[in-house]
């Protein structure tokens, strides 16, 4: 396992030198809410695409239950924790990626806090999948099992204080009050940052804080 502040490029030959299992290379980027995974993907996958190797990204927050029945559940206020998505729904769409044409998934639109199905799809000339999510490294019954699908791992890995001050600033933009975005960071996204870190499988590759990938 290695430690890097890699460059993109860093990046890039990493992906492109990693063995595959299947017909696609599967990429795993791991990390906690607001550590820049959805950014980071993003750069990667055009990067990829720059460089002749055709990328895609699959968010994993289209698998967020819907708040009704979260609200049954009574976990509304812990919405984004492992048991708040469906889980085996990710499982089963990852076994899927290897090798099918054509994939669709889920999306997850922020605004209206709702899952979108099938509004995304893997296309058939896809050749490498980046997933990226906080759950996707985390040593849980049915979490741990995706281990087996990376032919990649990559983690990302920010302080703590620098997560809440993003979070704290996402939460604003959704029209939150100061006091409910500061609380929605500490007693919800930092927890489930915490449990993240404690439960962590390891990454092939850790990416610290610094120059953005």
């Amino acid at each position: 396992m290695n430690r890097l502040k890699p460059s993109l490029e860093e990046v890039v030959a990493l992906v492109l030198a990693a063995p595959r299992s299947g017909g696609r290379r599967l990429v795993a980027l791991a990390g906690a809410p607001a550590s820049g995974k959805s950014t980071q993907a993003k750069i990667l996958a055009n990067r990829l695409n720059e460089e002749g190797c055709a990328a895609q990204v699959l968010p994993m927050d289209g698998f967020h239950l819907h708040n009704e029945i979260l609200v049954e559940r009574g976990l509304l206020n812990r919405k984004g924790s492992p048991e708040t998505y469906d889980m085996r729904g990710v499982l089963h769409l990852v076994t899927r990626l290897h090798d099918e044409s054509e994939v669709y998934f889920p999306t997850f639109d922020r605004t209206r806090d709702i899952a979108i199905a099938a509004a995304g799809c893997v296309a058939k000339t896809c050749d490498t999948v980046i997933v990226e999510g906080n759950y996707l490294l985390f040593d849980k019954p049915i979490w741990s099992d995706l281990r087996y699908h990376w032919d990649l791992s990559l983690r990302l890995e920010v302080p703590e204080v620098t997560l809440k001050n993003r979070l704290v600033e996402r939460w604003l933009s959704y029209g939150l009050s100061p006091e409910q975005a500061r609380k929605r960071a500490e007693e919800n996204d930092l927890a489930n940052a915490r449990l993240i870190a404690k439960f962590a499988l390891p990454a092939d590759t850790i990416f610290q804080e610094g120059r953005p990938i």
